[in-house]
């Protein structure tokens, strides 16, 4: 079995960094004080021409809410097609309505237009009213990966709610257990939670 640790980080060094310090895969962004937006293309292209790692390249067109205008909306569709061009593993995103709910509809749309790529959606979901319901509608919609902490501020404080999601996924697709999940609590969080998938800033000594 597999055992992916994602390293959130905003920059072509702290990639390096994470990397030699035991990173198994990137998230890559910009701006983590506001949850990360999408890096520029020249940071998504020396990342992935220099490094043999899996990269996610974050599309996120602002800090702020999930809830995009059509305008934002045909800017992430641009940045996927760049990443699309050079050859990122895959992309991370969400998307939601004013009433909190997955907007199926535009996700749907970007799922298919990522492709080959791989997607995440994002801890957008843990804004949503009812996180088994969206997990349903990403699974319908193909989604690979779910980034979440449960619905909580921490991997632990949801730790029910996440392994709840991770028993509906029937293996469709992954949860990357997420919410100030470090390398000194690791090997607590990861017996508490059966996932294959880890997330965090401070997840590798680096």
């Amino acid at each position: 079995m597999n055992l992916f640790k994602e390293v959130c980080v905003e920059s072509y060094q702290e990639t390096i960094a994470a990397v030699a310090a035991g990173a198994t895969r990137i998230e890559l962004c910009e701006n983590l004080s506001c949850g990360g937006t999408t890096p520029s293309y020249g940071t998504i292209k020396q990342v992935t021409e220099k490094l043999d790692v899996p990269v996610m390249v974050m599309i996120r067109p602002r800090g702020g809410d999930f809830c995009y205008t059509e305008e934002e909306y045909e800017i992430m569709k641009y940045d996927i097609q760049i990443c699309r061009q050079l050859n990122v593993t895959g992309v991370v995103f969400g998307l939601l309505n004013q009433d909190y709910t997955i907007d199926v509809e535009r996700t749907a749309r970007l799922v298919e237009l990522a492709q080959p790529l791989q997607v995440t959606f994002h801890k957008a979901i843990d804004e949503t009213n009812d996180l088994l319901l969206a997990v349903s509608q990403l699974k319908a919609i193909g989604v690979n990966r779910i980034l979440t902490s449960g619905g909580e501020a921490t991997a632990i404080e949801g730790s029910k709610v996440l392994t709840e999601m991770i028993k509906i996924t029937d293996n469709q697709l992954k949860i990357i257990v997420a919410g100030k999940v470090t390398w000194e609590n690791f090997e607590e969080i990861r017996k508490l939670i059966p996932s294959t998938d880890y997330h965090g800033r401070r997840l590798v000594k680096f």
